[in-house]
């Protein structure tokens, strides 16, 4: 984290706060100011935000409010709007929904007026990422958007994948979780191993999941990759030692895995959160990967270390700065 923040002050990042009144928002976001890690850009209504950063004493002068009444091109963007939804909505529907502060801040950062957004800290998850998904869309190339959290504790960091996105992903989008996982571990100086879970160990047992699993990891052995990825595997034989060598005793990285990619939504979110709780790690995210432009969700039971922390990832994914 320190050598991106060192990386991002030498570069402009324009990065937009959906949540701009709240005050885990705004303590965040005055203390990158001050930093001049990167220019946070807060959106509401101006005087809620003012009255709110006086009430709990954060200082935000110098730094920029998206009021929407005070938005000189909401025409334009509506038209943009329509042409990006390929007539599925009308100009009358799209001037309605710019409304809403996710479709809004969203539409600011696709017409480049930002260079990303960090949104969720009041509304759920689905409500940040589908204006994303139908207007941001992915990049070329990404079959499709999964996200991932970073689980940090002392010297130690784990990535996990998909806990919040993909219900029950396929093998295909299995694999492209993990190409795009992987990704985002390199990205924050991690360097991946990568075990697909399962309750199953190298066929202990069957049925239908742990099938797509294992179909996943023989399309990634079969990739000219740079990194290891082994499966399907126990969460016990990918995390400890001692398990693996009774498990699986021939991999190359049972009980060394640093990037686990589960099976469904379930377990992956069930698995981070027990990490999160029980191993008291700190969670850093939804991390969204394969979109267009960086766009993320934060935890509605976030604080504001946590908001700090994820705009600078979001800073990051803009400029594909590596930690």
């Amino acid at each position: 984290m320190e050598k991106l923040i060192q990386q991002l002050k030498g570069l402009p990042t324009r990065i937009v706060f959906a949540d701009g009144k709240d005050p885990r928002v705004l303590e965040a976001a005055s203390r990158l100011k001050r930093e001049r890690v990167l220019e946070p850009i807060l959106y509401g209504t101006r005087q809620e935000i003012l009255s709110s950063a006086q009430e709990h004493n954060f200082d935000v002068q110098g730094i920029e409010i998206l009021d929407p009444a005070e938005f000189s091109y909401m025409k334009e963007m509506a038209e943009r709007m329509v042409e990006l939804r390929r007539g599925k909505w009308s100009l009358e529907e799209c001037c309605r929904r710019l409304r809403e502060v996710n479709y809004f801040t969203t539409m600011y950062v696709e017409m480049g007026y930002a260079d990303g957004l960090l949104g969720g800290a009041a509304t759920s998850t689905a409500d940040t990422v589908r204006p994303a998904l139908q207007l941001i869309k992915a990049k070329p190339g990404n079959l499709a958007v999964s996200s991932c959290f970073l689980m940090t504790k002392d010297t130690r960091t784990l990535v996990m994948a998909d806990c919040s996105l993909n219900v029950d992903p396929d093998a295909d989008q299995l694999v492209e979780i993990t190409l795009q996982t992987a990704r985002t571990a390199r990205q924050f100086g991690i360097e991946p191993k990568i075990g697909l879970l399962s309750y199953s160990t190298y066929g202990s047992g069957s049925g239908e999941s742990v099938n797509k699993v294992r179909e996943a990891v023989v399309r990634l052995k079969r990739m000219p990759l740079d990194y290891e990825v082994d499966g399907e595997m126990q969460v016990d034989c990918a995390l400890s030692p001692r398990v693996a060598r009774l498990k699986a005793p021939q991999s190359p990285i049972a009980g060394q895995v640093n990037t686990l990619i589960f099976p469904n939504i379930d377990a992956g979110n069930i698995g981070y959160k027990l990490v999160a709780q029980l191993g008291e790690f700190e969670a850093l995210g939804p991390i969204l990967q394969g979109l267009n432009a960086p766009i993320n969700d934060l935890s509605r039971g976030c604080n504001a270390n946590e908001v700090y922390k994820m705009a600078i990832i979001t800073a990051a994914q803009k400029h594909d700065l590596h930690g």
